[in-house]
């Protein structure tokens, strides 16, 4: 009697296990958790909801806080994709980090629409240099430094708080690091446009899908996008003139007249290679079907070869 008991005991726990698996196990193989880049999140929150379309059965949860995030979120194993909007350090590839390239864009210089100097910007442009002292030298700090006959109202300079790709991009196009960028530090992409729109004498930098609107592919309301002096002459060349729609800095990206960085590849961060087969699959179908999704929501797709190369690097 008190063995059969026993075994009662065993199998009612026994049972009690497997129910709390089932309940517990299948809903996490059929949902992916993504955290990151906010230059990535816009199209990923795109793919999510086209994919949970086609597949009813599948929980996509993205949110956005960083590419540092991203990184520090998918290799503690607290999501399984990180989004992430620069290339990959070796450090991070040895701590378990595997890329995979979903897309392109860049980040771009902006300022607010109705500063005083605005007409001669757009005729002159900025030079690397120039931002450099701007950003990283602090050798600039009043608009007469840049514009000739322009008063001696300062530059009120934006960048970002957090760790991201768009930081560490520009300041790497300035020959420098994102913690060496000197400003008005804000979190995230939205802050600091919203900082530039606030602020007639404030300057930054944003990705493109932040400073131009996906619906009338232009510039948002209240910012401009910076032309860069490419070649240094003191004014925009109609080859360097590229930022007055979203379509034309996507194609200057593309013929590599932008230059990169801070043009880039976006990518998923997961820790070593996916095994979760819904993580798998959602990969794989955002380097196939995915791509119609890219150009509207205002990135570039990759081109066929890359789309390859990336595929045989998760599939094999």
């Amino acid at each position: 009697m008190k063995t059969s008991i026993l075994l009662n005991i065993f199998l009612l726990a026994l049972i009690s296990l497997l129910l709390f698996n089932s309940c517990h196990e299948k809903p996490n193989e059929k949902s992916i958790s993504i955290s990151g880049a906010f230059a990535l999140y816009p199209l990923t929150v795109k793919w999510a909801e086209e994919y949970e379309k086609l597949h009813p059965d599948v929980l996509i949860d993205v949110s956005a806080g960083g590419a540092g995030k991203g990184m520090t979120d998918v290799l503690s194993g607290m999501v399984d994709l990180g989004m992430f909007s620069r290339e990959v350090s070796q450090v991070e590839i040895s701590n378990g980090a595997f890329a995979v390239a979903v897309s392109r864009d860049a980040v771009v210089p902006i300022m607010n629409s109705a500063n005083p100097y605005y007409e001669s910007i757009l005729m002159k442009g900025i030079t690397k240099s120039q931002f450099a002292d701007l950003f990283v030298n602090t050798k600039t700090g009043n608009w007469n430094q840049i514009i000739q006959l322009a008063k001696a109202d300062k530059i009120n300079v934006y960048t970002r708080s957090d760790a991201c790709g768009a930081g560490e991009m520009w300041a790497e196009y300035l020959n420098s690091k994102q913690e060496l960028m000197s400003g008005i530090g804000v979190f995230g992409d939205p802050g600091v446009v919203e900082a530039v729109k606030n602020d007639n004498l404030g300057i930054g930098y944003s990705n493109i899908i932040y400073a131009y609107d996906i619906k009338t592919r232009k510039a948002y309301n209240g910012i401009c996008v910076i032309p860069i002096d490419l070649n240094n002459n003191g004014q925009i060349d109609p080859d360097e003139s590229f930022y007055s729609s979203l379509e034309a800095i996507m194609k200057a990206i593309a013929e590599e007249k932008y230059p990169s960085p801070p043009a880039r590849d976006l990518y998923f961060i997961s820790k070593g290679k996916p095994v979760k087969k819904v993580t798998s699959d959602f990969l794989s179908w955002v380097l196939t079907e995915g791509q119609k999704y890219v150009k509207d929501a205002g990135y570039m797709q990759l081109t066929p070869e890359k789309v390859a190369e990336q595929k045989v690097k998760f599939l094999n």
